[in-house]
């Protein structure tokens, strides 16, 4: 099925409405986020705003879901080319992703972040780890889960101080300090 091309000023639309958002959403809450303050700083009309977006809740979901969505496909694209899965590599990998995509990702994963979103991220991540944890660390699945739960909340609370010290550390060395925290995990449980 071909994909619909969107035209040029619908796409450019649609960035400003973004950009002006994100921006108010650095310094308040959403609640506190009027559409009308989104679209004077867009530039763009009021009925322009709702032809695309319902309010500014279903903004934000939109642009999780195409955030999440290119995550997935970051993470499809390098592990297709990637023969043998590296754990850490493909950590490396997802914090190269967080990275790039700093601005949005600091602000989704922060404490005005939206919880749904971060679980939605680490279960991406999960279901690209996970196998790899069980099959080479004979550990159980259910135990993994446990490990995978525990390692999930920690490397939020990881990101978000890598973002606040103004990413100072490699994607290497992050994704190696998150895989030796989550191997020393299993390593206790295979005691």
């Amino acid at each position: 099925m071909k994909k619909k091309k969107v035209d040029r000023r619908i796409k450019y639309t649609k960035m400003v409405l973004k950009e002006s958002f994100i921006t108010l959403l650095e310094n308040k809450d959403i609640s506190q986020i009027t559409i009308k303050e989104i679209c004077n700083d867009a530039d763009i009309n009021r009925s322009t705003f709702y032809s695309h977006y319902s309010d500014q809740y279903d903004l934000l979901k939109k642009i999780e879901n195409e955030l999440l969505d290119n995550f997935n496909i970051y993470l499809t694209e390098f592990d297709q080319k990637s023969n043998n899965m590296d754990v850490i590599l493909v950590t490396e990998k997802i914090f190269e992703y967080l990275k790039e995509n700093a601005r949005l990702f600091k602000l989704l994963l922060s404490e005005r972040g939206d919880f749904n979103f971060q679980k939605q991220i680490m279960m991406l991540v999960y279901h690209n780890i996970i196998n790899e944890i069980t099959d080479n660390n004979k550990i159980t699945k259910e135990d993994a889960e446990y490990v995978y739960a525990f390692t999930i909340t920690g490397c939020v609370g990881i990101v978000q101080k890598w973002f606040d010290e103004g990413m100072k550390k490699t994607p290497y060395s992050m994704a190696e300090m998150v895989v030796k925290l989550t191997m020393g995990l299993i390593n206790v449980l295979k005691e």
